[in-house]
């Protein structure tokens, strides 16, 4: 079996850094797999953007650098939303019932190639999108 393409949502990495949570133990759980499996993790760089409103509005230096450090790591890939992810969010966006930062995720998932696309968002659990082979929430990821 090949290496997949995961493409964790924002939540998702908030689980993982911040939470003592069931979420969060089974984002480390996910993590953990992925890394066994040498599958590579993807997001977008909205997701850094995203992570780190409350950090700064709380003024939490230590967490804000955290996220600095593990999503500029070589353990995740950043995707930008270029020319063809902007075509794809174009697409994505038809669907009114999508909100436009989940149309950014999908589309730069799409863009990348993703294998699977892992959220906490049920009702994006049962969209459909070319480039995304799976998109599925976050309890539902077979470990």
């Amino acid at each position: 079996m090949g290496v997949s393409r995961i493409f964790w949502d924002s939540n998702i990495f908030i689980y993982f850094l911040e939470g003592s949570s069931e979420w969060s133990h089974r984002a480390r759980q996910l993590l953990d797999r992925m890394s066994e499996r040498d599958d590579e993790l993807y997001t977008s760089t909205l997701t850094l953007g995203e992570v780190l409103v409350k950090p700064l509005e709380k003024g939490n230096t230590s967490l804000v650098a955290r996220y600095e450090r593990f999503l500029n790591s070589s353990a995740v890939q950043l995707v930008s939303l270029d020319r063809d992810a902007a075509r794809k969010y174009a697409r994505i966006r038809l669907d009114r019932t999508i909100k436009a930062p989940d149309a950014v995720q999908l589309a730069c998932a799409a863009a990348a190639g993703t294998n699977l696309f892992v959220t906490n968002d049920a009702r994006l659990s049962q969209k459909t999108v070319p480039g995304i082979d799976f998109i599925v929430p976050l309890e539902k990821v077979f470990l």
